[in-house]
């Protein structure tokens, strides 16, 4: 005879049939799973704000596994979450909020290229510090605000591990190098010889080539629109998307 298992049995509560979803209903996956897998409080498909949040904090991790006590940003993560915001009807704008030492090239030029792509308004508020391969993301926006006790830091493209002594290794190296000079000078209102001079500058950091550059300095270069904040990167959002939608107005009018 089949025993009927219900909330009022004892001891037999680890064999409660959990609770069907409707129609089959997937469940949405619980708020702290995508805090600690995302550090998102919502999804883009869920939102019901017309912004979308994305923060990158910590080292940007690409195709190496980083230790365990690293705070990191997966760009596999956030690969799928731009392309669901720029999927979304209801996203009209999305807002970066950048807090990383840098991590891996071709990971961060990635992100930078598909923030760059995004046929949506985007805004990037620097916070804390946009260290490294950071700065393409940061310029890779619409937008880009500084605050003012932020700093970036810009040096030479640096190799760990194993390396080959050959000229194609260097050669490598440097062809690597030109490419992130070439998306930040597209992206921003710094010139080349600038960016290169604060790149390859000696005597301002301890133990490597590079410049630490401030919130100030880093606008005053040109690799930073304005200083600001949240509230600022808010304000310049919302005058984007209603730019925006006005020229969409517009053109559907002209047509």
């Amino acid at each position: 005879m089949n025993k009927q298992i219900g909330k009022g049995s004892s001891g037999d509560q680890e064999n409660e049939i959990p609770p069907v979803q409707p129609d089959g209903e997937k469940r949405p996956p619980a708020v702290t799973d995508i805090i600690q897998q995302l550090g998102q409080t919502a999804v883009p498909t869920q939102g019901e704000s017309n912004v979308y949040c994305l923060t990158i904090i910590g080292q940007i991790e690409g195709h190496l596994v980083l230790p365990p006590q690293n705070k990191t940003t997966k760009y596999e993560h956030l690969i799928p979450q731009l392309v669901a915001a720029e999927q979304n009807p209801r996203i009209e704008g999305l807002l970066i909020i950048l807090n990383t030492v840098g991590g891996d090239v071709e990971a961060g030029l990635a992100i930078a290229e598909m923030i760059a792509s995004l046929s949506k308004p985007t805004v990037t508020v620097v916070i804390g510090g946009g260290h490294s391969i950071g700065v393409p993301i940061a310029v890779a926006s619409d937008f880009s605000f500084i605050a003012e006790s932020a700093t970036m830091t810009i040096h030479p493209i640096r190799m760990t591990g194993l390396v080959i002594g050959v000229p194609q290794t260097f050669e490598y190296i440097e062809k690597m190098q030109e490419r992130v000079v070439r998306f930040v000078t597209a992206h921003s209102r710094i010139p080349e010889e600038t960016f290169k001079e604060l790149m390859f500058k000696t005597g301002e950091l301890n133990r490597d080539i590079g410049t630490a550059v401030g919130g100030n300095d880093a606008v005053k270069y040109g690799l930073i629109d304005d200083i600001g904040g949240i509230g600022e990167g808010l304000s310049k959002l919302n005058a984007l998307i209603e730019s925006r939608r006005a020229a969409m107005t517009t053109g559907g009018m002209t047509q």
